[in-house]
């Protein structure tokens, strides 16, 4: 164990170097990171056999700004693949997001077969009304809803086989597929993984900020999940149609009704180019009516 101390102890300038929060604790971080080791033995082990994986897990903690506190649940240290990988959990990424400052706050629920579930916009709170403590059926479902830093509400709904079809493309759930002795963050971990890659999705239309990318992007490479998100692009004949129905409204109100509308179908094809577009034409036309506003008065 003494040689675990040194593998991680000689990371201590480059985490200091990398640290995109100046405010985190390298001894404090390799505390944690070694109470994770000790407490599992297999673990330990790979990472004494690869320690170019223990090094990047332990670099990319300092880089993405998350902490490996067990008490926190918000990453941990995980075998994969004969390699020591940074997982980052849901509630992990939603705290990268808060800390980045690209949320205020914000929550992953999923749905299930008895629950009443009633979307009332996308810039508003969806209505999900269920008994906690009762019988609720499977999973049918999944919302995540935040509020931006400019204090817009966002939500974003997936049914599950939309989950399911992300799921089937990960390296993880192939891995498992074929063999089922393996382990599995599908199968032990199910309603988080459909919550984060909800939080994935969503994210796509929040305030950009690095450090929520890089987080995902590592989930998606080097963590090993593999989850990638196929993006479609609108027809331009579609776009030239919403950007009319926006444009032939004669109140703000109107506008960003059929707005809503228009941004749920970029939503459903992850076409986050065309969504900034259509907003844009939005904030145009709401500019113009409050000109003829104030040119009428």
């Amino acid at each position: 164990m003494n040689d675990l101390v040194t593998l991680v102890e000689s990371q201590r300038q480059n985490f200091i170097t990398v640290a995109v929060d100046k405010s985190m604790d390298f001894d404090r971080e390799a505390g944690f990171a070694l109470q994770i080791l000790r407490q599992n033995d297999y673990l330990a082990k790979i990472a004494q056999a690869n320690k170019d994986s223990l090094y990047a897990a332990i670099t990319n903690v300092a880089a993405i700004g998350i902490s490996l506190n067990p008490a926190s649940k918000l990453a941990y240290l995980v075998p994969r693949k004969g390699a020591v990988c940074l997982d980052i959990s849901y509630m992990g990424l939603m705290d990268v997001a808060q800390s980045a400052g690209a949320i205020q706050w914000g929550q992953g629920v999923v749905v299930k077969e008895k629950d009443t579930f009633e979307l009332q916009g996308i810039d508003k709170e969806p209505k999900h009304v269920y008994q906690p403590f009762a019988e609720r059926g499977p999973v049918i479902g999944v919302y995540v809803v935040v509020k931006t830093d400019g204090g817009d509400y966002l939500t974003h709904p997936m049914k599950l086989s939309a989950v399911e079809a992300i799921r089937d493309r990960s390296e993880a759930w192939k891995a498992y597929q074929k063999d089922k002795s393996k382990t599995c963050p599908w199968v032990t971990d199910f309603e988080e993984m459909v919550k984060k890659t909800c939080v994935k999705q969503a994210s796509k239309y929040w305030p950009k900020r690095e450090r929520l990318d890089r987080a995902i992007h590592h989930l998606n490479t080097d963590g090993g999940e593999g989850i990638t998100i196929k993006a479609n692009t609108m027809p331009t004949e579609e776009f030239e149609s919403w950007r009319e129905k926006i444009t032939d409204t004669k109140t703000k109100a109107d506008a960003k009704k059929v707005w809503q509308e228009a941004f749920a179908v970029c939503q459903e094809l992850v076409d986050v180019e065309t969504a900034e577009k259509l907003k844009a034409v939005l904030l145009n036309h709401g500019a113009y009516l409050d000109e003829q506003s104030k040119a009428a008065a």
